[in-house]
């Protein structure tokens, strides 16, 4: 919706959207451990039938997420400017644009880090309905408030980073009550804390070189030009988009396995396994046909600029490819995160990223490949981890890594 809003403004305040919303996904996604590594804690306590345990993992993740968010609230409040110029390779109106979002935005960093940790002990119990409702309140509070702010309201950009900061505000509050209600002791411990740091050291260095491997891209995208990263900010954001879609059943995935390998039952891990295996290799294909039949109808909701829709549809082809390859890769990722195995996750997309996206990447631009290449790059991360994955859920030793939980 942002996107789709913004867009309407012009390829400035779009661009401007790409670059100060990159490096808040940024930030976000490099800290999902807070969601992904207490997901598979909680769900090994609940799986031996200690659901008090699973709780507490919960509370003490939220601690986490409290101080984590202050410290990316403090950041980017001081590195705003120069991150966003460094992005969008030097001063202009993009840049300034994209460090007024930001520094609005990064206002819900705390809040949004606390809906992940809610996220995680939920799911980990097994409650996959609470956390649905409690984004979308969230989420339809800022869907709504978008486009008033930006449009009516004149607010323009910035009117976008008030509606994710007020809905992201709702959000957190329901997933701190949820918690408060369960009873679960709010007291910080930090031998529970370091606890939850080793699962999350590999997850985060994993995330780390995934969103430097993301950003890099976009600063080539920007140097292409405004309808490069114009374009290259709508498809990414329906990657983005349609990563959480098939990301449903690494979730599943994660549960699941997490459960049964708490409760011993190694069989069904691996029934679980190849499920979510076959249900996200048709989603994918699935939605790789919709993407492509609906082109023509999505891609001017964005944008009615014709340099960005051109720029925008030779990208479209490599959205639509990849989207197969994807479901089965999150689906298997979320295998893996339930089975504890992420030092072996972090090692295959450290090494897919270093491979294929960085070298196209870094390359598309002194070469002329522009959009192509980096989506190229993008294309052959996916189907190296999908490599990486298959080769490993194929063996046993996925169901033997150290469960990372403790008292």
């Amino acid at each position: 919706m942002d996107t789709a809003v913004v867009g309407n403004l012009g390829t400035v305040p779009l661009g401007g959207l790409a670059v100060g919303g990159g490096l808040l996904a940024w930030a976000a996604a490099l800290l999902n451990f807070l969601a992904y590594g207490t997901t598979a804690r909680a769900a090994r306590r609940a799986g031996a039938g200690d659901r008090a345990g699973a709780v507490a993992e919960g509370v003490q993740a939220t601690w986490l997420a409290v101080a984590l968010g202050v410290g990316v609230l403090l950041l980017f409040q001081v590195l705003a400017g120069p991150l966003t110029r460094l992005l969008a390779g030097g001063a202009g109106p993009v840049a300034e644009a994209g460090e007024g979002w930001l520094r609005i935005a990064s206002l819900g960093a705390p809040l949004l880090l606390v809906s992940l940790a809610g996220n995680g002990w939920l799911r980990g119990v097994q409650e996959l309905r609470r956390p649905v409702r409690y984004v979308l309140a969230g989420s339809l509070v800022s869907l709504v408030l978008c486009p008033l702010l930006v449009h009516p309201a004149g607010m323009g950009l910035p009117g976008s980073a008030v509606a994710n900061v007020v809905g992201q505000a709702l959000t957190a509050a329901l997933f701190v009550r949820a918690l408060a209600r369960e009873g679960a002791p709010w007291r910080p411990r930090p031998s529970a804390l370091r606890r939850q740091l080793v699962i999350g050291r590999d997850l985060l260095l994993r995330a780390a070189v995934l969103q430097v491997s993301f950003l890099v891209a976009a600063g080539v995208a920007a140097r292409t030009g405004t309808a490069s990263l114009g374009a290259h900010q709508i498809a990414l954001q329906l990657f983005f988009f349609l990563a959480l879609v098939l990301d449903a059943y690494a979730i599943a995935a994660q549960t699941l396995v997490g459960h049964a390998l708490g409760a011993a039952r190694k069989a069904d891990a691996r029934r679980t396994a190849s499920r979510v295996v076959l249900w996200g290799l048709g989603t994918g294909v699935l939605v790789a046909v919709l993407l492509l039949a609906l082109r023509d109808v999505l891609l001017p909701l964005f944008t009615d600029d014709p340099d960005v829709l051109g720029q925008a549809e030779l990208v479209w082809w490599f959205l639509a490819g990849m989207q197969p390859l994807a479901g089965v890769v999150f689906a298997l990722d979320g295998v893996l995160m339930g089975a504890g195995d992420v030092g072996y996750l972090r090692t295959v997309t450290i090494g897919s990223a270093v491979v294929g996206l960085l070298p196209l990447s870094l390359l598309a631009g002194p070469l002329g490949w522009g959009l192509a290449g980096v989506w190229t790059g993008l294309c052959l991360f996916i189907g190296l981890r999908l490599v990486g994955v298959l080769v490993r859920v194929a063996g046993d030793r996925w169901m033997d890594a150290p469960a990372t939980v403790g008292a």
